[in-house]
């Protein structure tokens, strides 16, 4: 899945840091990036996106081998192709006033642009074509095939992560958390797309809640920033101090972690409480 804010870049910084466990949540799940890669028994993959759940419970639920005929049958319908951008409208078109099937919003997502999945406020999918750069290709559904196989048996659910069921994790086992970073807006935290932005208070309630499960013997790992484009969270700052801070480096285009000017500074970190 490409997804906006996935850590496909950075794993083989973040997976090593995750220890052990039996039970994985994966509170905010998006992309599932970390959690097809969790060999842990039993996972349990939670994010407020709605629809960006139901398309993997429609993958448990009908296989492979159907979701590939799926995919098919629609891009013969409508033309769908890197350079097709009638057809590719007309079949948003038909998503958003049809009953919305999860496996079109999919293939939708793979012939726009970023392959984004992106909605307005009234949750009609609204991305732009992604011409001569988008498509359901050949490397994309290998890739879906590994990717389905991975979440088979993984445990779905989509609710604002406060009322998740952590009922679920015992002492030992682990939750990893990415949520929205209240220092950088885009348009998956926004509050703009039919769904909950995310704020510093957003933050606190997550802090308290981690603190909870620490106190439980659970153990955790927060990806976050402390600091972006001048900005310091100094909440998060002050809440890590009784943590591990393990720090990250990525790139995020213009922003740089070697320059001195602090207004290009992004410091991106995973907080764990081992």
């Amino acid at each position: 899945m490409n997804y906006i804010g996935n850590k496909y870049r950075v794993l083989e910084q973040i997976l090593p840091l995750l220890p052990e466990c039996n039970t994985f949540v994966d509170l905010f799940a998006g992309g599932l990036d970390v959690s097809v890669n969790e060999d842990a028994a039993d996972v349990y993959c939670n994010d407020i996106n709605c629809y960006l759940i139901n398309i993997y419970k429609a993958f448990q639920e009908n296989g492979y081998e159907a979701v590939l005929a799926h995919a098919e049958a629609r891009m013969e319908e409508f033309g769908l192709s890197k350079e097709n951008e009638e057809g590719y409208l007309a079949f948003r078109n038909f998503y958003n006033h049809s009953e919305r099937d999860p496996l079109d919003l999919y293939l939708l997502m793979n012939y726009g642009f970023n392959y984004q999945f992106r909605f307005n406020s009234k949750h009609e999918f609204n991305n732009p074509f992604g011409r001569n750069r988008s498509s359901f290709n050949t490397a994309l559904q290998e890739r879906l095939r590994f990717f389905m196989e991975r979440i088979e048996n993984f445990a779905f659910s989509s609710a604002d992560f406060r009322d998740f069921d952590f009922s679920v994790l015992e002492e030992g086992d682990l939750i990893y958390c990415d949520p929205p970073y209240s220092l950088s807006i885009g348009s998956y935290n926004d509050g703009k797309r039919g769904f909950k932005g995310w704020s510093r208070d957003d933050d606190l309630d997550l802090m308290g809640i981690l603190d909870s499960l620490s106190d439980r013997g659970v153990k955790f790992a927060l990806s976050n920033v402390t600091e972006h484009k001048g900005q310091e969270h100094t909440e998060l700052k002050r809440w890590a101090e009784k943590y591990t801070v393990h720090v990250i480096d990525r790139g995020y285009g213009n922003c740089s972690y070697h320059l001195s000017d602090r207004n290009t500074l992004t410091k991106e970190v995973l907080i764990t409480n081992e």
